[in-house]
């Protein structure tokens, strides 16, 4: 299972030792240039700016797992929140002062015998006003098959391995409907603020491929 933690990618290093990404000096795909025709077509009739372009695409590049991990450690400290969090996961966010947009988000629990993971089998839907850009795996075919067919053996391999006793649910994302993971929070962060929670949630963990770190 492709993922990237750095041990595992030594065969997608080039020569010099960085990773390989592949030169994207191709021709403009179809739906490339639709982009640019519609967007080019909204500035010219007025509709929008060129800085406003720019300043949606700034909002959407600072969008980080830092802003999920602030949702869980909440969670975690505030019990109101996290029963509102699992009844109403896109109201609590917006509570929190997150713009989720008009999706409809998810929280599921990690509890002492369920385990949840989030896939997209379709494409690469991910709950991206909380979590950042998706990582390069999770839009991987494989882990979109095999996170269905196989999700314990794909979690062994991200370094979650499960008692056999533990309930694994496979939580599929739509265009739509989003989820989020709301890991258990780790043993021995009694008296912890929420900021160093925070520091404590990884991206994966809410994804459900990891658990949180241990203080």
């Amino acid at each position: 299972m492709p993922h990237d933690h750095h041990d595992h990618d030594h065969d997608h290093l080039s020569p010099s030792g960085h990773p390989y990404r592949q030169d994207n000096d191709e021709p403009l795909s179809y739906w490339q240039c639709m982009e640019i025709a519609v967007r080019e077509l909204m500035i010219e009739k007025g509709h929008l700016t060129a800085a406003e372009v720019a300043a949606q695409i700034d909002a959407m590049d600072a969008r980080s797992p830092a802003n999920g991990a602030a949702v869980v450690a909440r969670a975690w400290v505030d019990p109101d929140f996290k029963a509102a969090l699992l009844n109403d996961a896109s109201a609590a966010s917006r509570e929190m002062g997150f713009d989720i947009g008009p999706l409809n988000l998810i929280a599921v629990e990690n509890t002492a015998d369920t385990h949840n993971m989030i896939v997209c089998t379709l494409c690469s839907c991910y709950p991206r006003n909380l979590l950042g850009m998706p990582p390069d795996w999770y839009k991987t075919r494989a882990y979109r098959s095999r996170a269905v067919s196989e999700p314990r053996a794909v979690l062994r391999e991200f370094g979650v391995d499960l008692p056999e006793d533990t309930t694994v649910r496979v939580h599929d994302s739509t265009a739509d409907m989003r989820y989020i993971v709301l890991p258990a929070r780790p043993p021995g962060t009694d008296g912890m603020s929420e900021a160093e929670l925070a520091r404590l949630v990884t991206r994966d963990s809410m994804i459900g491929t990891g658990l949180p770190l241990s203080p």
